[in-house]
């Protein structure tokens, strides 16, 4: 452990965390929008700058990049930091306005207007809500491994889609990336049997059917895909169902065995 100072608050952490973690543990609000703990940090958005004033390179740097170090003194609301953090709503408003998320930090730090044109995109499947922090990308790739969606085009053009803006059989409907998108954007939406994953060129993934009661309740290449990650393998007598009817059996199960002495039969873990 070691510590560090925050706004002149002394906090404790470890060594080698990063700054913005430390904060937020503290309770000390810094905005951050391209910032996932499961994810490497790779300070895109620029929103959680703070300034350094002792025990590391003096200056101007995001906290979601800096790592705690003893004796590190940083301060997270400066009148500089304040005003790039200004600047940088204002493109972000011109970018995705119709983010919820961005117009409540622009609330916070009284922008009331973007200098810089706005991108209103009728049949835009993001919603006119991206501000392309990649965090959907790498999501889908780094931790699902899926690899679905990337960034499409360059400059003022780049977007965030299918390969040829065409449905993709790698999706498995996890519904991470919407899990993660900062600004609401990604829609997705069950139809009965079928999850359809609409910002993503409508691709379409088919839902896994409840043995017991009928109901669909997960996408069938996530399950599998889940399935295969624990370690000990799920009971194939619950494979099959549901949350809700997993949670009856295994209530059923402790209640035979609490007023019974029996334990109901079951396969063996899968390998």
């Amino acid at each position: 452990m070691t510590q560090v100072i925050i706004d002149g608050k002394p906090c404790a952490a470890e060594e080698g965390e990063t700054l913005l973690v430390v904060a937020r543990r503290e309770g000390i609000d810094i905005p951050a929008f391209c910032f996932e703990e499961s994810l490497a940090s790779y300070g895109a958005c620029r929103m959680c700058l703070v300034e350094v004033v002792k025990g590391a390179r003096p200056g101007i740097t995001t906290s979601c990049t800096l790592q705690a170090a003893d004796g590190l003194e940083v301060l997270t609301e400066t009148p500089e930091i304040t005003g790039l953090r200004k600047a940088l709503i204002e493109l972000y408003l011109a970018q995705a306005p119709r983010a919820e998320s961005i117009k409540a930090l622009a609330r916070r730090y009284g922008v009331e207007k973007t200098r810089f044109a706005r991108k209103v995109v009728k049949e835009d499947p993001l919603q006119n809500r991206c501000i392309l922090c990649g965090l959907c990308v790498r999501v889908c790739g780094e931790i699902m491994g899926a690899g679905a969606i990337n960034y499409i085009g360059r400059g003022q053009f780049t977007e965030i889609n299918t390969p040829f803006y065409e449905e993709n059989e790698a999706c498995m409907g996890c519904g991470a990336c919407a899990e993660v998108c900062p600004t609401g954007a990604i829609a997705l939406e069950d139809r009965t049997d079928t999850r359809v994953m609409k910002s993503w060129s409508e691709t379409k993934v088919p839902l896994a059917r409840c043995a017991a009661c009928g109901t669909f309740f997960a996408p069938v290449p996530f399950t599998r895909y889940a399935h295969e990650k624990l370690d000990p393998g799920i009971l194939d007598a619950l494979k099959d169902l549901c949350p809700a009817c997993r949670s009856k059996a295994a209530a059923r199960k402790a209640i035979l065995l609490k007023k019974e002495g029996v334990i109901p039969p079951e396969p063996e873990l899968q390998a």
